[in-house]
């Protein structure tokens, strides 16, 4: 299943603007970093191994505001660290839907039913909540007990409100193509969410376990397997479908970071939200100031075994809507 038709057209105007206007690199989606604190420590995680001081710091909203306007971007993605933990979240996604902007806040979930109150159902507004698996996985992923049943419990009562929800769901070398299916059915007709993202783990260097991040042959054989039997056909994924055929391996796509760029409590990190070999203080400059034909798989040893949505979903939307034999396949979500 595609994005929202609404949502679809003003991203594909968007896009065909930028193009008019000569554009090469402008940014689909930003995501943005008001905080890096969290309150877990999940295993496959490098965003909370900043010092206590960097960890202490909160984004003001106008700073925040500012950079997404600046950099044009239609959608904004608020991860971090935990973004329920900003003592402002609510008024930093207010702003942004006012400004129109469709807005995804990534949470795990544990902070809802204290925060949910300071928020409004808008189709310009989405929790994205992440599961990584069923109970006893999910759980052993983010290195807590009984988390996965505060997620799930926090994800009914949104929708209960009336609330668009998705998923962000990352996969490891402890998943099986078995586990990948369990976790989307449940998803998928069990909690009944709007849409779920998937994605290989990135291998972040500070990550405290070495040992779970899938490489390129390992990810497209879990995918290919789990995708198998029109499984992905019934899925109501937040994915292009020539992206899921990326994680399969039918196809393969360079890097396009520069599209779903990152801004922090640093400033505009390069080269992606996974990588940090510094940071711009403006969108422009960390596009016309970036060798970006020096990243990407085959080019730096560290994006190897990248498969992230950050850096090929962004290609994958590109193709699709340069093809209308794509175009046609997206709008039928197969």
């Amino acid at each position: 299943m595609p994005m929202p038709i609404r949502q679809a057209l003003r991203v594909g105007g968007y896009i065909l603007g930028q193009r008019i206007r000569g554009r090469s690199k402008f940014p689909l989606l930003v995501e943005l970093e008001p905080l890096f604190a969290c309150n877990l420590r999940c295993a496959g995680c490098g965003k909370i191994q900043h010092p206590a001081d960097v960890l202490r710091r909160r984004m003001p909203v106008e700073q925040a505001v500012a950079a997404i306007e600046e950099c044009g971007a239609p959608m904004v993605s608020i991860a971090g660290g935990e973004p329920l933990m900003h003592p402002q979240i609510a008024e930093l996604v207010g702003e942004l839907v006012r400004r129109r902007k469709y807005v995804f806040l990534c949470t795990n979930a544990l902070l809802i039913p204290k925060k949910i109150d300071q928020f409004t159902p808008s189709r310009y507004f989405a929790w994205t909540v992440h599961i990584d698996g069923l109970r006893e996985r999910h759980d052993a992923s983010v290195c807590k007990e009984g988390v996965f049943d505060e997620a799930v419990a926090a994800v009914r009562e949104c929708r209960r409100r009336g609330f668009r929800v998705t998923t962000n769901t990352t996969f490891y070398t402890t998943d099986s193509p078995q586990t990948v299916i369990e976790v989307l059915d449940y998803l998928n007709d069990d909690l009944r969410v709007d849409e779920m993202m998937i994605s290989p783990g990135y291998a972040y260097e500070k990550a405290p376990d070495q040992d779970c991040f899938l490489g390129v042959r390992e990810t497209r054989e879990l995918f290919r397997k789990a995708f198998a039997n029109g499984n992905r056909r019934r899925w109501r994924f937040n994915h292009s479908p020539l992206f899921l055929d990326f994680l399969e391996g039918r196809v393969d796509f360079p890097c396009t970071a520069w599209a779903i760029p990152s801004y922090s409590l640093f400033g505009w990190q390069r080269p992606c939200y996974l990588m940090a070999d510094g940071y711009a203080p403006t969108y422009r400059e960390l596009v016309e100031e970036t060798d970006w034909s020096a990243y990407g798989r085959g080019r730096d040893p560290r994006c190897a075994n990248c498969m992230a949505h950050c850096g090929y979903e962004p290609t994958a939307v590109f193709a699709t809507l340069g093809s209308l034999r794509e175009s046609l396949r997206a709008l039928r979500g197969s």
